[in-house]
């Protein structure tokens, strides 16, 4: 029988969520409904709700809890968003923007991780607003685009300013940009010029 992480769980969102300042109900009750503890593999599955990244192989990491609501708090969602995110990762982030947006494009440029993450958001979890696609994450989804939201999830140098051109007006793009030293951003596009605004230090996996 798996061990039940509900009060891990629930402290996690105590201390690590609600303590640091995040104040977003949807974003809250997002954390408290989806289980972090499904994205993370047998070997350290007991560390599912502790206050830092683990390891989901090829390289990859499941972001800090605390990170995945701050990124989700900073794109001010109201729930009617299409959302763009270049990352798939485990999935973890494209669930909690699933349990509050009308729909998710979640980009993956490793096929295995994009495999294993739609079938735990599909066959597991049962989510039907997630459309999944394989392909380098820098090109985004122009098929699909203008999006309300952009979200990345893995550090690249400087923004793909490409991607803008595929974020609406009045949209919000929130991303991890530097090499060494990175800082998450947060892009508003106005009357068709990007905004920048710089947010927290933050520590990425490099956008491959």
């Amino acid at each position: 029988m798996s061990k039940d992480f509900s009060i891990e769980q629930k402290v996690m969102v105590d201390k690590q969520i609600k303590a640091r300042g995040i104040k977003d109900k949807k974003v809250i009750d997002a954390m408290l409904n989806v289980e972090r503890d499904i994205f993370i593999s047998d070997r350290e599955k007991d560390y599912s709700y502790e206050d830092g990244p683990l390891p989901i192989g090829y390289g990859q990491t499941i972001s800090q809890p605390y990170i995945v609501a701050y990124m989700t708090e900073m794109l001010k969602l109201k729930g009617n968003e299409r959302v763009l995110e270049i990352g798939t990762g485990s999935g973890y982030q494209t669930a909690i923007l699933a349990e509050i947006v009308d729909h998710v494009f979640t980009v993956e440029i490793i096929e295995e991780l994009g495999k294993k993450a739609e079938n735990t958001l599909i066959n597991i979890m049962n989510y039907s607003n997630i459309s999944f696609k394989i392909e380098n994450g820098r090109q985004g989804w122009l098929e699909f685009s203008p999006f309300d939201r952009i979200i990345i999830t893995a550090c690249p140098y400087e923004f793909p300013e490409n991607l803008f051109d595929q974020l609406k007006e009045n949209g919000i793009a929130v991303a991890p940009v530097g090499d060494y030293v990175q800082r998450l951003m947060r892009y508003r596009k106005l009357k068709g010029r990007i905004v920048k605004e710089s947010l927290i230090g933050v520590s990425f996996v490099p956008l491959v």
